[in-house]
């Protein structure tokens, strides 16, 4: 089994799976705060897979700054589809959509919105800090 293959059986029950020589974990965190988290943190995700729920661009950007090769999401939006492809990380899908959409429905995810205009890793990694932030603060 490859370790994209054992980061998405392991999905079942979690937000996302990082799997590197057949080694994984997960976490429960909603959103992109496990990858956030784990940046902070500094740990070395250089050569892992991740299976999320959902891949918007923002979280393609920290799949990108993190040094993650395989992607795969239960729901992937295009403009992360698009920006796996410039970063040549290979990736998967079950759901391929225009946009992702906030948890309450109503409007584009303010993440997404947040890294829209943004194709540059490390730029969009601070808008997402400074985003989160100004979210906390509320």
């Amino acid at each position: 089994m490859t370790d994209i293959e054992i980061a998405i059986k392991n999905l079942e029950g979690h937000s996302i799976c990082l799997c590197k020589n057949g080694e994984y974990f997960t976490d429960d965190s909603k959103g992109i705060s496990p990858m956030m988290k784990f940046i902070a943190e500094k740990k070395d995700l250089s050569g892992y897979s991740v299976a999320d729920i959902i891949v918007g661009k923002a979280a393609a950007i920290l799949f990108v700054k993190a040094g993650i090769v395989s992607v795969y999401g239960k729901v992937m939006s295009e403009a992360a589809k698009l920006f796996l492809e410039e970063h040549g990380i290979s990736y998967g899908y079950d759901t391929l959509t225009k946009k992702i959409i906030n948890r309450s429905g109503t409007d584009v995810c303010p993440m997404e919105k947040t890294v829209t205009n943004i194709s540059d890793t490390e730029k969009g990694y601070i808008a997402l800090k400074e985003k989160l932030a100004e979210l906390k603060s509320k």
